[in-house]
């Protein structure tokens, strides 16, 4: 069960998601769950968790770990760049917290050292090709347009499970009563 906040005046803020509205008519982001990782008058920048790529990191990183990992596309912007989310706190130098017991980054030495040592520790880190970002006042002006859903306290055991692929079906369920409805609703009408 996914647990969250919601409020129809709940403001964008570190740790929120943003769920895409059901109509939202955008070929990246159509039915996007986004994390944000900061939010700020400089701007927003998070990563969408029910989008994947094909690709093994095992494969394509010298010297990574015999792990399989689910590999997230995170946004439009920087997608030749490997990001991740975690919950090792200070186990990583220079890792950011952004909320929850949930950091950005740190030492990719020490996390590589980290997970090979320990692969149970994999299941506390998540893995994202690019990243979603807007300027200043840009997500406002996609709020004020109805585009998003934001809700707050979400869990850092949803954030990071890579094994729900229907994470927005699950939240516009337990948003309930037009939520519910469309849900159900075909990406494309013309499917019905």
């Amino acid at each position: 069960m996914i647990d969250f906040d919601f409020s129809n005046n709940a403001k964008p803020q570190k740790g929120s998601i943003l769920v895409s509205e059901p109509f939202l008519v955008d070929d990246y982001f159509s039915r996007s769950v986004i994390y944000l990782c900061d939010h700020n008058e400089e701007g927003s920048f998070g990563f969408v968790l029910n989008k994947y790529v094909d690709i093994d990191l095992k494969e394509g990183i010298e010297d990574f770990p015999m792990i399989d990992f689910k590999v997230s596309r995170g946004g439009p912007v920087d997608t030749s760049n490997l990001f991740y989310l975690h919950n090792f706190g200070n186990e990583l130098k220079d890792a950011v917290n952004v909320n929850n017991g949930l950091y950005i980054g740190g030492s990719y030495e020490e996390m590589i050292s980290l997970i090979t040592k320990n692969p149970d520790k994999a299941q506390g880190i998540r893995f994202f090709m690019g990243y979603s970002g807007w300027e200043v006042d840009q997500l406002q002006d996609e709020l004020d347009e109805k585009s998003w859903i934001v809700l707050n306290n979400i869990s850092t055991k949803t954030i990071l499970n890579t094994e729900n692929d229907q994470i927005w079906n699950d939240i516009m369920e337990r948003l309930g009563g037009k939520f519910k409805i469309m849900s159900s609703f075909p990406k494309n009408p013309s499917d019905n």
